[in-house]
């Protein structure tokens, strides 16, 4: 399974605890991550990761044209919705987009744990 992982700056360390959590999980798929949460991912977790550009310059929308191109199965976002994005345009696009081709997409820890939980239960059935 390919996997979009994604956190806004004041979003990194609680998706990078959330896969040290769920570490042997996501050792068993492709993952692809926006430029500075990718690294920080290879950098805590050693788990290998496909890098985009950074958000901001580009990386929300390379997301985006691999959801289009069938090329990613789920994306986990961790977004702050407390802080302005510059680069909002592009993350409603990828929403837009995951919505669009049916590519589960969660927001927040609660949400990806029941997407992790179905992806589970999904892959023992």
């Amino acid at each position: 399974m390919k996997i979009a992982l994604i956190a806004h700056d004041k979003k990194k360390d609680d998706l990078l605890k959330f896969i040290r959590l769920h570490l042997e999980f996501f050792k068993d798929h492709e993952l692809f991550a926006t430029g500075t949460t990718g690294t920080r991912i290879i950098e805590h977790t050693g788990l290998e990761v496909n890098r985009c550009k950074s958000g901001p310059l580009g990386g929300d929308q390379e997301i985006g044209a691999m959801v289009a191109n069938g090329a990613i199965d789920t994306i986990i976002f961790f977004r702050d919705p407390l802080t302005a994005q510059p680069h909002e345009p592009d993350v409603s696009a990828l929403l837009r987009l995951s919505d669009v081709y049916d590519v589960p997409l969660a927001t927040n820890e609660g949400t990806a744990s029941a997407v992790l939980h179905y992806l589970n239960y999904k892959d023992r059935a």
